[in-house]
């Protein structure tokens, strides 16, 4: 377990987010550089993973702001209430004050390329989450077109599982799903559309969407990052072959792979990974976060 902060009402603590309420209406999440693979969190961090998500996931909503409103309210610590200053130094650059939402219980799912999940269920059955594609698709084939393919949002250790459309019309109702799905397509058409111009594919990402007090649709939690994005460089897309990931997936890549030694399926916890592995997961967030952003991470 991650230590707490001491003196602050904790609410909820997800795979890499501590998250604490200040106020009534405001929450402060702090990202830790814990990483999480096939529903585990690993024993190794991935030194200063915290402070590129949550960098990254302000210059994204900073992007994407006329596209849809967010959750941000700040992330620079000297405008946080006073009841944070003791933290100050523990909070700078990998924690945001954000609004209170009534959050969706679906993950947001949206692709533009066929990996992962979507990969292996469109091989069972020619379609992802309901939605029918082509015949003759390849790993890291293009789409078509852009598809929302949701999911429902599981507990820490359980595996989120891909739901159809209108099974998220039963959960949240027709009209929200309606517009849950126009969201999510219009960010992830944004988005693909930057990071594409700086030199990445964003193949596919989630986003979690909430209420707020006024009952308009908000992006929240994070965004866009290489822990809920699949980003490969453009140069080197080649469909039919494995991509060279700038994202989670090199971990996930490693833990299968015949060095770590681990089956999956065994129930066994995954073992600790080692500094080279650690050292260039760290070395690939970097990248993607300076490719996007075209701002040097500090060294």
């Amino acid at each position: 377990m991650r230590p707490l902060l001491d003196g602050l009402t904790h609410v909820a603590s997800g795979k890499v987010r501590d998250i604490y309420a200040v106020g009534d209406d405001l929450l402060l999440m702090v990202a830790s550089d814990t990483v999480s693979a096939y529903d585990w969190i690993l024993d190794t961090p991935i030194p200063d993973k915290g402070k590129i998500l949550t960098r990254l996931s302000v210059w994204w909503f900073d992007q994407l702001s006329d596209v849809v409103t967010s959750h941000l309210v700040t992330a620079d610590v000297d405008e946080f209430p006073a009841s944070l200053r003791p933290h100050a130094d523990a909070l700078r650059d990998r924690s945001m004050l954000c609004r209170r939402l009534d959050m969706f219980p679906v993950e947001c799912v949206a692709r533009g390329y066929l990996a992962g999940s979507g990969l292996a269920e469109y091989r069972e059955g020619g379609a992802v989450c309901g939605v029918p594609l082509p015949p003759g698709l390849l790993d890291a084939s293009r789409l078509p077109e852009p598809i929302f393919t949701p999911a429902t949002k599981a507990e820490i250790g359980e595996h989120d599982e891909n739901v159809s459309y209108d099974q998220v019309a039963k959960i949240v109702g027709g009209e929200w799903a309606a517009r849950l799905r126009e969201t999510t397509l219009a960010v992830y058409s944004r988005a693909h559309e930057i990071a594409e111009g700086r030199g990445l594919i964003l193949a596919d990402t989630k986003f979690e969407f909430g209420r707020d007090l006024q009952g308009d649709l908000v992006l929240g939690d994070e965004v866009l990052t290489p822990d809920s994005s699949r980003y490969w460089m453009a140069g080197e897309w080649t469909p039919g072959v494995p991509q060279n990931p700038f994202d989670k997936q090199y971990i996930r890549d490693w833990l299968v792979g015949p060095e770590s030694g681990w089956d999956r399926h065994s129930g066994d916890a995954p073992p600790p990974l080692p500094q080279a592995v650690v050292d260039a997961t760290r070395a690939k967030y970097i990248t993607a976060y300076e490719q996007l952003t075209q701002t040097p991470w500090p060294r």
